[in-house]
């Protein structure tokens, strides 16, 4: 399973020449991760309450074609590896062409841990939410 998230890339994402900023993928990622969560009925903002925080501890990014001010992209979005205290999420990052094809843009990858909100050691999230990590663990 995986999600797609849409975007349109706006003016402040871009340099002098109208393309989208690397530093910008990241963020993408990130919406990405938000609504992948938001499959399995739960929001980050519910993991936090439920005392599980998902730092980053490891990110990469490979750029093919750049973006471009008002490109219509689409972020997909899927887990590629998932442990009691850890999870490897995958992106593509495509411009959504015209005739509704779609050129691919990037792509990359990010790794989080699970911390308890307040002492920051791991947590186990098989543990603390049990559902979600079994919905997540059926789509590997």
């Amino acid at each position: 399973m995986h999600s797609k998230s849409y975007i349109t890339v706006r003016y402040a994402e871009t340099d002098r020449m109208g393309i989208a900023h690397h530093s910008n993928y990241p963020v993408w990622y990130e919406v990405g991760r938000t609504d992948y969560i938001k499959l399995y009925g739960v929001t980050y903002s519910e993991m936090e309450k439920a005392g599980v925080l998902m730092p980053l501890t490891n990110l990469s990014c490979s750029f093919k074609t750049p973006a471009l001010y008002e490109d219509n992209i689409i972020v997909r979005t899927w887990v590629i590896g998932l442990r009691a205290a850890q999870i490897q999420f995958t992106y593509t990052v495509k411009r959504i062409n015209p005739d509704g094809t779609e050129t691919e843009l990037g792509y990359g990858t990010t790794e989080h841990g699970f911390v308890d909100s307040k002492t920051f050691k791991p947590c186990n999230i098989k543990k603390r939410m049990p559902t979600l990590y079994e919905q997540i663990k059926a789509t590997l």
